[in-house]
């Protein structure tokens, strides 16, 4: 019996994220490359490389339903991607260093009859970072795959000051949001007793209104 939805990402952190609410789902990698485009805006770049994803994977399994997602760092409105080496991590830390920057992802679940999108869209304050501060952070969290050089989740609390909006969203899918959206395809955890929501590395973690780029298409 096929899984109840596809999982349309190579990300353990997505996957992780999804397991742990309880859900149940199929792996499959979708086998495009992420587009970069000064043309488009953050909500705009990451709705287009989360429906790229998507529509790949439900192009060869058309009668199921796919959750795809991408998520991008942006300071001061300028896109900043997963690093090229170490030494690239080494320089966007240093420029997020004592920094707040937004991290969006861009949501896209497809089913035969209809196709939701929607981002959203939480701002991360860093503690201000020396060179040791950086290179006693990258022993423990290779930066190299990681959107902005950094993974929240791993060892967040050494270079993160506080987190306003979903923190599941810096990880790298946006729970709360996406949980109420797979309700409306039919999709409910399997275990309802897992926990759904995980907290941040900061007191200061405050709810912020969605980001207005939710469509649906049918």
């Amino acid at each position: 019996m096929a899984s109840p939805f596809i999982l349309a990402s190579n990300s353990p952190r997505r996957r992780a994220l999804l397991a742990e609410a309880g859900y149940e789902f199929e792996v499959i990698v979708p086998a495009v490359s992420e587009i970069a485009s000064a043309h488009l805006s953050l909500c705009e770049l990451t709705i287009a490389n989360a429906t790229r994803k998507g529509s790949a994977v439900s192009h060869l399994h058309p009668h199921r339903i796919v959750l795809a997602a991408d998520t991008l760092v942006a300071l001061e409105g300028e896109v900043i991607g997963k690093p090229r080496d170490l030494n690239h991590a080494r320089v966007i830390l240093q420029r997020l260093s004592g920094r707040t920057h937004d991290v969006c992802t861009g949501v896209c679940i497809v089913d035969p009859q209809r196709k939701i999108s929607f981002t959203e869209i939480s701002q991360v304050r860093f503690h201000k970072l020396n060179a040791s501060d950086i290179a006693n952070y990258f022993r423990v969290v290779n930066p190299i795959d990681k959107a902005g050089a950094y993974a929240a989740q791993a060892a967040g609390r050494s270079i993160i000051a506080s987190v306003e909006g979903s923190f599941t969203n810096v990880i790298g899918l946006p729970m709360e949001r996406t949980t109420a959206f797979l309700a409306q395809f039919g999709l409910q955890p399997v275990n309802a007793s897992r926990p759904q929501l995980r907290t941040g590395p900061s007191q200061r973690v405050r709810a912020r209104a969605s980001t207005p780029c939710t469509k649906t298409k049918r």
